[in-house]
């Protein structure tokens, strides 16, 4: 190995992509891209230990209201990919009926992804969650199980959204320096609009946020996002009302239809 680092090879199989596979595995080993401050993994730690008090107690009982508002698990489960495209198993209060299907899910997201449209979700008028899953999903509380990915180290308080594998396998090689940060509980694109943001506006602010990691930004980020849900949680109530005031509108004129025949 030469000074610098790097392995020097030598012989008629230098060259062989076998050899050249094999010297590549090593440096990037040894040369792990884009290491994090220490500060960032302190910051969370400290954020979990502050928050303790308060996060056990409220976990219990929605873990309480899940069991008990839908057969099935309390957690969900699912892969997601995080820092440098790795993958891990993100945690979730579970929201949905158990065996949701996910196609309706994966076409609104590559329509999201190729039309430019508002980041909304299909959550109002979505068959698929369980009684009391709409506003858990609305004030992110759904997401606390996630500080246990936290603490193993795959997620950040702060950090880009951890997205599934098929919407990142539609990703462009331009998008995927979002990676280069650790994906959080909260994030920039989060307090910055959310739902009312493009996809192409969520991959331009997660890569701001990769590229330029500030202390002072993640504290500013996390005081940010309390207003944030409270809003999330008001939008959600007035989409309730809005759909409910229609419906009631097409009932009623079916009525009167039914009676005029």
């Amino acid at each position: 190995m030469s000074a610098t680092g790097k392995i020097l090879l030598r012989g008629p199989d230098a060259n062989s992509p076998r050899v050249q596979r094999s010297a590549h595995r090593v440096s990037r080993t040894e040369s792990p891209p884009n290491p994090l401050p220490w500060w960032k993994r302190a910051l969370d730690l400290l954020g979990l230990l502050v928050l303790a008090p308060a996060l056990i107690p409220v976990m219990a009982l929605l873990a309480l209201f899940v069991r008990i508002s839908s057969p099935g698990p309390i957690f969900f489960r699912q892969e997601r990919v995080g820092l440098h495209t790795r993958r891990f198993v993100c945690l979730k209060f579970r929201t949905m009926r158990v065996a949701a299907e996910t196609k309706s899910h994966q076409a609104h997201l590559e329509d999201l992804m190729n039309n430019g449209k508002p980041m909304e979700k299909l959550d109002v008028a979505d068959e698929r969650i369980t009684p009391g899953g709409l506003w858990l999903r609305a004030s992110g509380l759904d997401e606390l199980p996630q500080v246990f990915n936290i603490l193993r180290g795959e997620m950040s308080l702060v950090g880009p959204r951890p997205c599934v594998p098929y919407e990142y396998n539609k990703f462009q090689p331009e998008h995927r320096a979002r990676f280069d940060a650790v994906p959080g509980l909260t994030g920039l694109w989060q307090v910055s609009g959310k739902n009312n943001t493009t996809f192409q506006q969520m991959i331009d602010l997660d890569i701001a946020y990769a590229t330029k990691l500030s202390f002072w930004r993640d504290v500013s980020i996390l005081v940010r996002t309390f207003p944030v849900l409270l809003q999330q949680v008001c939008q959600m109530l007035r989409k309730r009302r809005e759909r409910r005031r229609i419906n009631l509108e097409i009932s009623g004129s079916s009525k009167s239809e039914k009676s005029r025949v």
